[in-house]
């Protein structure tokens, strides 16, 4: 049985000392070991990628990721990281297509499905975000339109690659600030239609967007939902905690 992902963005957040004080506090915590039934992992900002992986060391139960990377190997792009430089850092998962990058940086389903192919052709995990505006929701059209997203950045790919990538429904109305939680019936419909295309064929599918310590357990109760990727509730290394905890008592029924 795959384990339910759950794991943190840390956004445009956290200074050094404050990336090490969360990394160490957890690592402490966990003693090694991830609770049963759980895959953590951590996005912190790239500037503290080196340090959260030297925290956490080779062995560790939470896997790393970086919230973008190029899909060129290097080259003149000012201001860009590559997967490879990623993964020397340590990442082992790339985050692609977060509705901010879609919004504020351009980020296309021609430009996502690149990041993917670049992430697992050197052996990163990528995590691929898709969500859909109000306007989109409001017009009944959410599930043609994440299916959309998913199958265009997905493209190509055979089983064996598929395999190893994992979604994450954020629906743009339920993220941020300004998002409010969704509920479990508006969440039902639009991890139907994912699941019935990806269900056994992704290594997760996951939700995120106002996830929180009240809602989680709920969350992880919809159909075809094996994860959950979190924002404000996690960058507290106390709430993070609490929901790994909340993960492992669903993972054991």
């Amino acid at each position: 049985m795959q384990p339910l992902w759950i794991g943190t963005s840390w956004k445009m957040t956290k200074t050094l000392e404050e990336a090490r004080a969360w990394t160490t506090a957890l690592t402490e915590h966990l003693g090694g070991r991830a609770p049963e039934g759980v895959q953590p992992f951590v996005i912190p900002p790239f500037t503290a990628t080196t340090t959260v992986a030297q925290i956490l060391g080779q062995d560790s139960p939470v896997l790393l990721g970086v919230q973008n990377a190029h899909w060129e190997d290097e080259g003149a792009w000012t201001g860009e990281v590559s997967v490879p430089q990623a993964k020397d850092a340590g990442a082992q998962i790339v985050e692609i297509g977060h509705s901010e990058r879609r919004e504020h940086f351009g980020e296309t389903v021609e430009t996502t499905r690149l990041k993917v192919a670049a992430a697992l052709r050197h052996g990163l995990t990528p995590l691929l975000c898709i969500g859909e505006s109000a306007e989109t929701k409001d017009a009944g059209e959410s599930s043609a339109f994440i299916l959309e997203q998913a199958r265009g950045a997905l493209e190509g790919l055979d089983a064996g690659r598929l395999a190893r990538v994992v979604i994450a429904y954020e629906p743009i109305w339920a993220i941020g600030e300004k998002g409010r939680p969704a509920t479990v019936p508006e969440l039902v419909e639009p991890f139907a239609a994912l699941g019935a295309e990806y269900t056994g064929r992704v290594q997760g599918l996951l939700y995120g967007g106002s996830v929180n310590l009240e809602n989680a357990a709920d969350l992880l109760g919809i159909d075809h939902v094996t994860g959950l990727f979190v924002g404000r509730t996690a960058w507290d290394v106390a709430g993070y905690r609490r929901l790994l905890e909340i993960g492992s008592a669903h993972a054991a029924g």
